[in-house]
């Protein structure tokens, strides 16, 4: 499987409507451009918490998604090309169904790795002022996902995203993201199977077990 990168994106920190702090605000980069461990070398991420390296240094999110969104919440001020929902790969023909965690892709020279989908949270409605998109993202199980980097290399908008070895089929990332923060999570035999899975990020792992001791 090979699609061509619509855009690679990166921001540096801004303060939202809110007055939060945040880099979730991106713009497509013209050009080559490194990425590292920690991501695109110009990319900034305040809450290294919830959105940094390793398991999480790229982010993808689904060019598709843009129409869904604005079907739902309308021409949004902030919601307009690549780089708005935060991510960092932007391309058309591949969503949370199409791949799977442990997944490889050859970005550019760079080999990367899918560890977890996105968990959505109140900084993108806070950056969109749009209230109720976390609900419908996690009901529609349209969050992108988050990527490690392997390998570091260059890559620009243009290369292909190409799939070199297929990680657990069992486990699409629409699928381990509406067992994990789903309205009905997946029994717990599933979600430790999940959890088991050789590439999945510690985070992920960490939320599965938060849920299992409720």
């Amino acid at each position: 499987m090979k699609l061509q990168v619509a855009a690679i994106c990166a921001g540096a920190a801004s303060t939202l409507p809110s007055g939060k702090s945040s880099g979730i605000h991106k713009q497509p980069l013209e050009g080559p451009v490194m990425i590292g461990v920690r991501g695109i070398e110009t990319d900034e991420q305040v809450d290294r918490k919830h959105h940094g390296y390793p398991a999480m240094a790229l982010h993808h999110f689904p060019q598709e998604h843009y129409d869904w969104l604005r079907y739902h919440f309308g021409q949004l001020n902030r919601l307009g090309g690549a780089g708005s929902m935060g991510e960092n790969i932007a391309t058309t023909g591949l969503t949370e169904h199409d791949v799977h965690i442990g997944d490889r892709f050859r970005l550019g020279s760079a080999l990367i790795e899918v560890t977890q989908p996105r968990q959505p949270c109140s900084t993108i409605e806070q950056h969109l002022e749009a209230k109720g998109m976390v609900k419908a993202i996690v009901s529609a199980a349209r969050p992108g996902w988050f990527y490690r980097v392997l390998e570091p290399g260059m890559a620009q908008a243009g290369d292909h995203l190409e799939r070199v070895e297929t990680g657990d089929m069992r486990w699409s990332v629409a699928r381990a993201f509406l067992s994990v923060y789903g309205a009905n999570r997946a029994p717990d035999a599933e979600l430790e199977q999940l959890a088991a899975v050789p590439r999945v990020s510690d985070r992920l792992v960490l939320d599965i077990r938060k849920r299992l001791s409720r």
